[in-house]
């Protein structure tokens, strides 16, 4: 029941010998976008639409403005990394690093890893992602902590305006998710009442 309602499912469940429905209510999911740039903009609009509470954190102010992220629930100006061991994470949370600069990449991709999120995306091209992976290495993270992070971010449908590659990166979250919930269901022995 437990692995239930942190996934948010509502399905059939076996508790002391008997069959019972178990019905989560639960908060809106946390999508954490870093790096205040038009694909984050794109971004926050579809984190909306997938009924997510969208906060955008970028350390430069200039940047960080309701002007520019009117569909944001929260901004913050701060360092992501900082700002991504304080926020609150659970198994829920989508994690979208779109700051194409190292000294924010690593840090926040870092402290996205220690964190229970079921989905972390990184942008940047397959060079960039390459680099980064070695980067990542460096300090420490194995092939499990490199298979959670979906990069480069988004699924590959050809993307290529920010609309799209939001479009993209909202697809491979839901996805994230639906598997995460199948699993959740599958390990508790429930019956899913969610088809997808």
């Amino acid at each position: 029941v437990a692995r239930l309602l942190d996934a948010g499912e509502s399905a059939l469940a076996e508790v002391g010998g008997e069959t019972v429905f178990v019905h989560a209510l639960t908060p809106r999911p946390s999508l954490y976008v870093f790096g205040a740039i038009d694909h984050a903009a794109a971004l926050a609009r579809v984190g909306k639409l997938l009924g997510y509470r969208v906060t955008v954190c970028d350390a430069r102010s200039a940047f960080v403005t309701p002007e520019r992220f009117p569909e944001a629930d929260e901004l913050v100006v701060e360092w992501p990394d900082r700002f991504l061991r304080r926020a609150p994470v659970d198994a829920t949370t989508a994690i979208c690093v779109l700051t194409h600069d190292e000294k924010f990449d690593v840090p926040a991709l870092l402290a996205a890893l220690e964190t229970p999120a079921v989905y972390i995306g990184a942008m940047g091209s397959k060079v960039t992602t390459a680099d980064r992976e070695e980067r990542l290495r460096a300090e420490g993270v194995d092939d499990a902590g490199l298979g959670r992070i979906h990069a480069p971010i988004g699924l590959a449908i050809g993307a290529r305006s920010p609309e799209e590659v939001a479009v993209a990166i909202g697809a491979e979250i839901v996805e994230a998710t639906a598997l995460a919930r199948r699993r959740a269901a599958a390990g508790t022995g429930t019956a899913s009442l969610l088809r997808s």
